[in-house]
Parts: C-alpha cells; sequence; structure tokens
C-alpha cells in the first residue's frame, strides 16, 4: 500500500522572489472578509461565492444584527462554492488521498474530507496558514486524516501516483500552469481526477482588461488566459471532462459583499465590472489524468 505521507520536517522548496513576496503577503494577511467568514463554523475558505443570496439580510434594521446576517449569507455562498468543488473529485473511498493544492487556511480539504472520508493534504507557501489550519483539524480531531504542509505546490515532494484527486481553488494565477499541472500530474494515479476554480480572463475579450489589471495589483497575483488553462493541461496528461462557467452565480456574492461594510476591501466593484464587461470569467474545470 502507497503513502502519501512524510513526517520527516520538510523545508520549503527553492521557490522565486516573486513567491516569496507571495508568501509574505499571506503571512501577514488578517483580512476580516477571511477571518469573520471562517468564525461562524471553523471553516476557512480563501475564496469567492456561488448561488443567489438570501437579500432579505439587508432588510435588518439593527446594524449589529444587519452585519452578522450578512457575514452568514457570504459564508454560506463561498461554502456552496467549496461543496461544487468537491462534488467533482470523482468517487472517493475513506481510503482514498486527496492534495490540496494552495490550500489557505484548510477549509476546502475539511470540506472534501466531511464529503468524502478520504486523507486530504493540503498545501501553502506560507508557514502561517499551514500552523492555523493544522490546528483547526486538531480541534476538529480529524489530524489523523487531514493535515497540512508548509510546501511549495509546484514541489511537494510527495510519492508519485499516491493521490485519487487533486485541486486548486483559486491559486492558480500564483503560479505557471505547466509547472502546477506537471507536479498534479505526477502526483495523480492514471485515471485520478483534477478540479480547478479559478478567475481567468476571456480570450475573446483580447489581452487582460484593465479591471483583469487591478484584479492582479490587489492580490499580487498574475491572471492567466482561458486558453491558456486548456493548452497547459493537454501538455501534461490532463484530459477535460467537465466545464462550467460560473461567472453569472458569482455576481451575487460580489453584489451583496460591496454592500458589507464592515467587510469590503475595495475590489467588489472592479470584479462586477469585469464579470459584466466580459473580460474576465469565473471557470470549473475538471480533468482527468491520463
Amino acid at each position: 500500500m502507497t503513502t502519501a505521507r512524510d513526517t520527516r520536517a520538510a523545508t520549503v522548496p527553492t521557490q522565486s522572489t516573486y513567491q516569496n513576496r507571495v508568501a509574505d503577503y499571506w503571512n501577514a494577511e488578517e483580512n476580516p472578509v477571511n477571518l469573520e467568514l471562517g468564525r461562524l463554523d471553523d471553516l476557512y475558505h480563501h475564496h469567492y461565492g456561488i448561488g443567489e443570496a438570501d437579500w432579505t439580510v439587508l432588510q435588518e434594521d439593527d446594524p449589529e444584527l444587519r452585519g452578522h446576517r450578512v457575514t452568514a449569507e457570504l459564508h454560506r455562498l463561498e461554502h456552496a462554492q467549496a461543496e461544487l468543488l468537491a462534488s467533482h473529485l470523482g468517487p472517493l473511498t475513506p481510503d482514498d488521498r486527496v492534495f490540496d493544492a494552495g490550500c489557505g487556511r484548510g477549509g476546502g480539504s475539511v470540506t472534501a474530507h466531511l464529503r468524502h472520508g478520504c486523507h486530504a493534504d493540503g498545501v501553502t507557501i506560507s508557514a502561517k496558514q499551514a500552523a492555523f489550519a493544522n490546528e483547526q483539524a486538531r480541534k476538529r480531531g480529524i489530524d489523523d486524516k487531514v493535515r497540512y504542509h508548509h510546501r511549495n505546490m509546484l514541489d511537494t515532494g510527495f510519492e508519485s501516483g499516491a493521490y485519487a484527486a487533486s485541486w486548486n481553488n483559486e491559486s492558480t494565477m500564483y503560479v505557471e500552469l505547466d509547472l502546477l499541472f506537471a507536479e498534479h500530474a505526477r502526483l495523480l494515479r492514471r485515471g485520478g481526477r483534477y478540479a480547478v476554480i479559478t478567475g481567468c480572463y476571456n480570450d475573446t475579450y483580447g489581452q487582460a482588461s484593465r479591471e483583469v489589471s487591478l484584479i492582479n495589483a490587489h492580490y499580487i497575483c498574475d491572471i492567466h488566459p482561458r486558453s491558456e488553462y486548456f493548452r497547459a493541461m493537454a501538455r501534461n496528461r490532463l484530459v477535460p471532462v467537465h466545464v462550467a462557467d460560473l461567472t453569472e452565480a458569482a455576481i451575487p456574492y460580489w453584489e451583496l459583499r460591496r454592500q458589507a461594510d464592515h467587510l469590503v476591501t475595495g475590489i467588489e466593484d472592479t470584479f462586477l465590472d469585469a464579470y459584466r464587461n466580459g473580460s474576465f470569467q469565473y471557470l470549473l474545470i475538471v480533468a482527468d489524468r491520463v
């Protein structure tokens, strides 16, 4: 029986100056829109939401209660996104292992474990995030099956072919896609499932729009064109089996968040403009490793 666990203390593989800047950013990050939502049920997601919102939360007269209700509704939408991704990881058993690339504070790995009972390894280049996520798993009593590692998702050091499924959730824009998909292809067993939810710029619009450039600057990232996902997958033995455009489903989350005075970051209108002018898309891509 193969194992993907490596209990030795592993140093993070050599990173670029850019990746070190990203690690510094997340080690220092204490954004309420990430932390306040996660505190509701100790599921910290670090991504956006999908689905129709309950707009009645904005009708609450009491300001404090209104803030609580808006926070809870945004968290419901972001958890719906995590559940959607987890539902596309294929038929998994409690003995299977899954890999969460760019795991943040760990909500995606917990969601996958609770849904499938599987083992999960999350990887982040932020030491602070890895420590936080491991503490959350310990508190839940699932640290024997869900573990987080301070490593580079482009070079994890995990065993080849040991994983039944893997994913990225809004983390692909921080890395080169060929390097990323090569590592997923190495880690996945033949027939294993890869899934990604990501924002990408729309090739039919032309070059990256002003709004996409503003998003890049806000998050210190580099959003890829839609076409490059499929080209890079093809070069790395990942064959798409399902693609869904989630752009329209993402708009209610941003509409609600822009009215959450206690959570706004200033990027909300930029996302809405990018979605509506067609320059930016929110996609789910599911692929099999061949």
